[in-house]
């Protein structure tokens, strides 16, 4: 009987650990779609706070005329509210995190399935003892 509360804690450590994979990988999707919306939505600039005429910008990727890419040089404000840094900045944070929730998700499945298959064995291998005799 010891041994089946020994299998039932290391199950549920297993799902636990599972579980910690899945939510660092809902994180990493998380950054992933900030990152989405920093590149890809148009956005305002206000010259001064509380401007009641912002600039409109069109998003980093998606420009035409490079409004979010010629900067203040040019007497254009959009390039300094939406910088390239902070994108990859997001971007680059998502990669660790999304590598240790690939890691263990992975490793609470195998362990949990491992775990099940032994059960499984270990009752075939009584069925078949007892048929034996």
């Amino acid at each position: 009987m010891r041994s089946r509360e020994y299998d039932f804690d290391f199950r549920t450590k297993a799902r636990r650990i599972r579980a910690w994979g899945i939510g660092l990988l809902a994180g990493a999707a998380l950054l992933w779609a900030w990152c989405a919306v920093l590149l890809l939505t148009p956005y305002e600039v206000g010259r001064e706070p509380d401007d009641q005429y912002p600039k409109e910008c069109e998003s980093r990727l998606m420009t035409e005329y490079g409004t979010a890419n010629d900067g203040l040089g040019n007497g254009d404000w959009c390039q300094n509210e939406r910088d390239w840094p902070e994108a990859l900045a997001v971007l680059g944070l998502s990669v660790p995190v999304s590598v240790i929730g690939v890691a263990l998700f992975t490793s609470g499945s195998v362990t949990s399935r491992m775990s099940s298959h032994a059960e499984v064995m270990r009752d075939l291998d009584k069925t078949s003892a007892t048929r034996n005799t």
